[in-house]
């Protein structure tokens, strides 16, 4: 008998000590799997496809197209940059490169996301076209990841709603992109004749078809879901960041992996901190097609989380005394580095005259990092209509072609890449579709004389994210939602930074407002996937800061 209690005793130790484990490691996991399913190989050069020796010869009007790259940052702030007077821990973190772009060329007052988070924005990007018209409505994520999250969601008085009854309507995780009948900015380049790179983060499909090779790139160089580690965790030139508050943060470290794709291939680790890499390659990729005519899509991570920053970098802002401000510091100091680089990389190969380069971020700061004044001075976060969510540095420069110094009210929008790069190239939008993208040069043709931007691009702007929907009519602004059943309308001209709700001082102007809306949605498809979560987003605080009576909110779906 005495055995028979030992074994029990000794089996509950076993059974609570495996439990414990089991609860410690479980949302590694889905990295296990992955690794195992497709290994990750040691570190290899890749080749950039070399152009021919001579330059490409001139077009009918004696110049040779000009190359493109557009350059995307990933959660990067409104003031997140220097330019606007901001940056920063106060301005303390500087951003002279990215400021450059604007300085040397044009800079748009108010330009705005395609979306508030980051697949939709670049959906937009690719296509010129709304995301939605072609289902493309919420973030993709697999749904092991989606249920982490809700399980490790705590903290607040609202719950975070997880769909589990949404999952059998699910198309499988790769197939969750951007359809291929879409024709896509390198698709279109590509019959003038550019050269297509693709460099950074893809996250717009995983499936074969859906890749950067199956999308209008003749090479690309990157991830194709929606993050990756920089470094690994414990390399000696890292300094990390954890955020124990945030159950995506406890997600990504055990699960992300360190490693890059060339051209689709096999999974293998890259070099240095991934920054560092992208920026190499883009530097590699312009030296090799400096004698023709090329796009290149330069989509960096940073500085998305997981936080991860170079040691140089980090001891380089001792007077930034808060450790997560300064390890994402020192990601924009490096970020904004290796921006600098890319465009020396111009001038050093004397083709810096002849290339429009276009800077911006796929949506507002992320209010998970508990980071503060990443979008100041307005309202909302990543994940919110509200301007902060929604309002990102945009940047166009092609000297020679943009006076330098040139301000314009705008707003500018995502969408408006597409038509610019191709009114830049002399090449016509699609007119088989709806396109709700604007050539910040107006038609091709125009592109005579410097100092030609468009002001005022859009009167009328749509965003749509299950049942939240915004729409800009001039200078108002009404967002409605559901959960809470809500309307706020602002004067962006007299309250940009929305502190001033109108909405039931302006019930026929609501009541228009709504209208628009509910047009707008008529055309728009059924999502091509579900939102399996509902999320509350505060408006004005990060989440690390304790939940008090009366904040606001909207809850956001995904």
């Amino acid at each position: 008998m005495k055995r028979l209690w030992v074994g029990l005793i000794a089996l509950a130790v076993l059974g609570g000590v495996g439990y414990a484990l089991f609860q410690e490691y479980k949302y590694a996991i889905p990295g296990i799997i992955a690794r195992w399913r497709d290994p990750i190989q040691p570190n290899h050069p890749v080749a950039w496809a070399t152009a021919p020796a001579t330059p490409a010869a001139a077009g009918g009007n004696g110049k040779r197209p000009p190359n493109v790259i557009v350059i995307v940052a990933d959660d990067m702030g409104h003031n997140d940059v220097s330019f606007f007077g901001g940056g920063i821990a106060g301005g303390l973190v500087k951003t002279p490169n990215i400021d450059s772009i604007g300085q040397q060329g044009a800079s748009y007052d108010i330009a705005y996301a395609a979306n508030a988070t980051c697949s939709p924005s670049r959906a937009a990007m690719m296509s010129g076209r709304y995301p939605t018209r072609f289902g493309f409505e919420f973030t993709a994520v697999p749904v092991v990841f989606a249920r982490a999250v809700a399980r490790g969601a705590h903290g607040g008085p609202l719950p975070l709603i997880f769909h589990e009854e949404y999952t059998k309507d699910l198309i499988d995780y790769p197939d969750m992109g951007m359809p291929q009948s879409e024709i896509t900015i390198a698709d279109l380049l590509k019959t003038g004749g550019y050269h297509t790179i693709q460099i950074g983060k893809w996250h717009l499909g995983e499936a074969k078809a859906l890749q950067p090779n199956g999308q209008g790139f003749d090479e690309s160089l990157g991830f194709l879901a929606g993050g990756g580690m920089f470094m690994p965790p414990e390399s000696p030139g890292v300094v990390n960041a954890k955020l124990p508050w945030d159950p995506i943060d406890r997600f990504l470290w055990p699960n992300l992996p360190y490693a890059v794709q060339w051209n689709g291939g096999q999974r293998f680790e890259p070099k240095g901190h991934l920054t560092d890499y992208f920026t190499d390659n883009a530097v590699a990729a312009i030296k090799a097609n400096k004698n023709r005519p090329f796009f290149m899509y330069l989509a960096y991570n940073a500085p998305h989380t997981p936080l991860q920053a170079t040691k140089a970098d980090y001891d380089a802002l001792p007077q930034i005394k808060d450790h997560t401000t300064r390890v994402y510091g020192a990601m924009v100091r490096q970020l904004d580095r290796g921006i600098g680089r890319v465009l020396q990389t111009l001038k050093d190969q004397g083709i810096d005259d002849n290339t429009l380069v276009i800077f911006t971020s796929d949506n507002g700061g992320a209010w998970y990092t508990g980071i503060t004044g990443s979008n100041a001075p307005f309202r909302g976060y990543k994940a919110t209509f509200f301007e902060g969510g929604l309002r990102v540095p945009f940047f166009l420069r092609w000297p020679g072609r943009i006076a330098p110094g040139t301000k314009l009210p705008g707003p500018a929008h995502h969408l408006d890449i597409y038509a610019t790069a191709a009114a830049a190239a002399g090449i016509p939008i699609p007119t088989d579709r709806a396109m709700d993208t604007v050539s910040l040069f107006g038609p091709a043709s125009a592109i005579v004389a410097p100092n030609r931007l468009t002001m005022a691009p859009h009167d009328l702007l749509f965003w749509r994210s299950g049942d939240t929907r915004a729409v800009r009519q001039g200078n108002w602004k009404l967002q409605i939602a559901k959960r809470p059943n809500k309307a706020w309308l602002y004067d962006l001209a007299s309250d940009p930074t929305e502190h001033h709700n109108l909405a039931l001082a302006e019930p026929a102007r609501v009541q228009a407002m709504r209208a628009l809306i509910t047009t707008q949605n008529r055309a728009m498809p059924k999502p091509l996937w579900p939102a399996l979560i509902d999320a509350p987003v505060r408006i004005d605080v990060p989440l690390n800061v304790p939940w008090k009576k009366g904040q606001e909110y909207v809850y956001w779906s995904n």
